[in-house]
């Protein structure tokens, strides 16, 4: 993450229930972070402008000037807006570059997807390095994926490639009633899971609850990601597969998804959680601002 200019680099990563902003060295050293909540329910453009409100402060009390930026969003990026991102009210219309160089000034935004955020973090910095194909599965309050195929991300010819929480979940004949991915088995589900039956923590008061009929429950939701990531797998024969994200931290659903993965493919891939843990995006965020400065 090399570039010859003196001067910070600015990464953003939007989630549906974190942002993280980072100021870095242009060697990608990461000099200040924060975190803050997105707190969906106040809707995309208020959530927005807390974001903004720390860049501008983490930009004046840094004293130099910005060489550009990387910004990390769900959805499928479109100049004039986002697709796919269900998760803020809002966030479909709102343009991320301009809004950056509203408030900082003009310098060159680049706005790529979160998940294929992550697969450069990692194909540069990271588990995919020396790994061909790569697959990188984002396990948080959504699910996604993206690939890596001879040191390219694969977009999809609407930028679309990987949205595999809109997969559909069930059995017999496909209704449009029958839910997805996304809405069974992703970081929010599950939280709603335990919420219902009294438990914090989401998936870890999930797996410590003692109770074999949630804890079937919970297996299930498991196995129900784990039958994208086969499919995905026999798509493109992975040499590995880097899974990160917030339902990471719950070693159940780790071990699982490895376990079925090794039992039900051919030619089961490598499979590692990432060094960067719930930062994949952050990271591949300052790695667009270096890249765009070369």
């Amino acid at each position: 993450m090399s570039v010859g200019h003196d001067g910070h680099l600015l990464g953003i990563d939007f989630g549906g229930t974190k942002m993280a902003v980072a100021l870095a060295r242009p060697d990608g050293t990461i000099v200040e972070q924060r975190r803050l909540p997105t707190n969906a329910a106040d809707g995309a453009e208020r959530a927005l402008g807390r974001a903004m409100d720390v860049v501008e402060k983490l930009v004046s009390e840094s004293g130099r000037s910005i060489l550009s930026a990387g910004v990390a969003t769900p959805g499928v990026v479109r100049d004039d807006g986002i697709d796919l991102a269900p998760n803020v009210p809002g966030w479909e219309d709102l343009r991320l570059a301009r809004a950056l160089t509203d408030r900082i000034g003009d310098l060159p935004v680049t706005v790529w997807n979160d998940l294929n955020a992550a697969a450069l973090a990692e194909m540069r910095h990271g588990a995919l390095r020396g790994a061909d194909p790569g697959l990188v599965v984002g396990l948080g309050t959504g699910v996604a994926a993206a690939m890596t195929i001879g040191g390219t991300i694969v977009h999809g010819y609407r930028g679309a490639a990987g949205e595999i929480g809109y997969t559909p979940v069930g059995s017999g004949e496909l209704t449009a009633s029958e839910p997805s991915l996304e809405l069974e088995a992703a970081g929010r589900a599950l939280d709603e899971l335990a919420a219902a039956n009294g438990l914090p923590d989401g998936a870890a008061g999930l797996t410590g609850s003692g109770s074999p009929a949630l804890s079937a429950e919970l297996d299930r939701r498991i196995d129900a990601v784990a039958r994208a990531m086969i499919s995905m797998c026999l798509l493109v024969d992975p040499q590995r597969v880097v899974v990160f994200g917030g339902m990471t931290r719950s070693s159940r659903i780790v071990d699982r998804l490895a376990a079925q993965l090794t039992r039900r493919l051919p030619f089961p891939p490598e499979f590692t959680v990432s060094r960067f843990a719930q930062d994949a995006p952050l990271v591949g965020a300052l790695t667009l601002a270096a890249e765009r400065m070369t």
